[in-house]
């Protein structure tokens, strides 16, 4: 939403963003590979890796029948997301509870809307909000006993389950790269939208163990990271 205010607010001042699933659709570049106006940067494929998510998510819980999903109702693409995610946990003959939080952002409230409503496991969306308040979410995931998969390594490093996604560290960097070429005299619309090529799982294994899981050595094997 902030790369959006920005682009909104100005046609010329360079703009440098680190957006959700497709900045093309969302109206802020005209194409990835020539953006075209005075914005460029980043686009993370959130919502598109949703379904990696889920698989990693049943990987640890295997019994789960139902998924909540934390969602923020004010999200760009927060319809297409839950889509998606519906999609998926379908195929995997699972059912889905959407836990949209609005304005006020009331997250405990959320949490036990989704254990009244049965929710076995969390799934949490890619947002700015509920990043800046990870170690309140890891804490409710862990009082109220939900396991949960996360977008972004940080969540786990606070104590959470797991977590695949870019490295987010990566993506500031990139962006302060294409700060200083702008700088320089590159024009935005001259600078490919980068996306993410590496991905990475994180588990803590700690709290899989205060949770009563056991992982699987085949998502050990292939964890890129381990916090015991």
């Amino acid at each position: 939403m902030a790369a959006h205010a920005a682009t909104n607010a100005t046609a010329t001042i360079p703009i440098v963003f680190i957006a959700g699933p497709d900045p093309v659709a969302d109206g802020l570049v005209q194409s990835l590979r020539r953006p075209g106006g005075n914005a460029t940067g980043l686009a993370m494929m959130t919502s598109q890796l949703m379904p990696k998510r889920l698989e990693l998510l049943l990987e640890l819980v295997p019994k789960a029948v139902t998924i909540g999903l934390l969602q923020n109702a004010a999200g760009i693409g927060a319809d297409a997301t839950e889509e998606d995610v519906e999609a998926a946990i379908r195929a995997f003959g699972r059912q889905l509870v959407v836990l949209r939080v609005g304005t006020g952002i009331d997250l405990e409230a959320a949490f036990v809307s989704a254990v009244r409503q049965g929710a076995d496991a969390l799934l949490v969306s890619p947002s700015a909000i509920f990043t800046d308040r990870r170690a309140q979410i890891v804490a409710l995931a862990a009082r109220y006993a939900l396991p949960a998969a996360y977008p972004w390594r940080e969540y786990v490093d606070a104590g959470g389950l797991a977590s695949y996604g870019p490295n987010i560290v990566w993506a500031y960097y990139q962006a302060g790269e294409y700060a200083g070429r702008i700088l320089k005299g590159d024009k935005p619309a001259d600078l490919p939208v980068q996306q993410p090529v590496k991905f990475e799982t994180v588990l803590n294994v700690k709290t899989a163990k205060a949770l009563g899981l056991t992982v699987p050595r085949r998502a050990l094997v292939r964890a890129d990271e381990i916090i015991e």
